[in-house]
Formats: structure tokens, C-alpha cells, sequence
């Protein structure tokens, strides 16, 4: 009788783990103004680097407080962590608490981005999303276009709204690139 009760202890738990396991996985609900609210914080994030507006902390308030971004050479693969924290941010945007930097200084910047082809999956704690990269004015000609790869990105709901967790800049052919290429002697 002992084992019996004890087997049906161990059967229930194991039952019970994985309902809560399966009921954690489930991706929340996301509404139609969840969405159109996560695409905003995108053409927030494409005007606020383009523009280096408020010293670059326009851009940093897009993030969550600890929120990072970085680049990856791969979709699906984390990158390297460029900028994590709000200064950090900042000054990836071409700003920081000293103001804007002129853009014709900075590797990278100058640049429109254009960010098209975003799609947005629920996750238990949020949603993920990716999109493409336009880049337009690469090499300093303002007449080149050239697409760089696109962004990951891990999206949370904050009490200031939806917030970047996380964004990679995939750019798998960065090598190649007009902009960051090895420039041809």
C-alpha cells in the first residue's frame, strides 16, 4: 500500500510539473494595440538614430533599463553585446551625456534606416520580432541603397509601454557591405 501511495505521489507531481510547464510555455495574448504599439517603438527606434535626437537618449529610452543591443553575423545566433545600459545606448546612437557627434566622424552613421518585413510572435514574457534593414545613403552617397541584413529583437511590456529587451543587428554580409566593408584601394 506504501509503494502504491507513493507511486501515485510521484505520478501526480510529474503530472502537475508538466501542466505548469505546459501552462508557462503558452505565449501570452497579444492585442491589436500591443502590435501597432511594438511596430511604433520601431519607426521610434529608426528616426531616433537617424537623427540622434534628445543626445542619443531617445534611442536609450527605447530599451528596457537593461536593455543591450548588438550584432550578430548570423540569424538565430546571439552576436556580440555592443552597447548595454542607458549611457551605453546613447552613445551607440551617436550621442551620450557630452551631446550628438557629428555623423560624418562615426563609422556607420549617416545613414536612413529603412526597416520593412517586420513580423511579431508572442512570447510567454512578451514577443520577439524581425525585420529588415534598408540602408539608405551608405558609403556617403546619398543615392545608395543597400539592404543590411535586418534585426532580432526580444520586445517586453514595461509601465512606460513596450520596451526593447534585446536587439541584434544581423548583418551577415557586413564583410561585403559598401559601408563596412574592406574598402578597395
Amino acid at each position: 500500500m506504501r509503494i502504491h501511495k507513493v507511486s501515485s505521489t510521484i505520478g501526480l507531481g510529474l503530472a502537475l510539473m508538466l501542466c505548469g510547464s505546459l501552462h508557462a510555455a503558452e505565449p501570452m495574448k497579444l492585442t491589436a494595440l500591443d502590435y501597432i504599439e511594438i511596430q511604433q517603438l520601431n519607426a521610434r527606434y529608426s528616426f531616433a538614430i537617424d537623427h540622434c535626437t534628445n543626445s542619443g537618449y531617445d534611442y536609450a529610452d527605447l530599451y528596457t533599463e537593461d536593455g543591450e543591443f548588438g550584432v550578430s553575423e548570423e540569424w538565430g545566433k546571439p552576436g556580440r553585446v555592443f552597447a548595454k545600459g542607458r549611457d551605453a545606448l546613447a552613445n551607440a546612437a551617436g550621442g551620450g551625456p557630452g551631446g550628438c557627434r557629428d555623423p560624418k566622424t562615426m563609422m556607420g552613421y549617416g545613414i536612413t534606416h529603412i526597416l520593412v518585413d517586420l513580423v511579431i510572435t508572442p512570447t510567454p514574457t512578451g514577443a520577439v520580432g524581425r525585420c529588415k534593414l534598408l540602408a539608405v545613403g551608405v558609403g556617403g552617397n546619398p543615392t545608395t541603397v543597400e539592404q543590411q541584413g535586418g534585426y532580432e529583437d526580444v520586445y517586453v511590456k514595461t509601465d512606460k509601454g513596450w520596451r526593447f529587451k534585446t536587439r541584434y543587428h544581423v548583418f551577415p554580409n557586413m564583410a561585403s557591405s559598401v559601408q563596412f566593408g574592406k574598402k578597395k584601394p
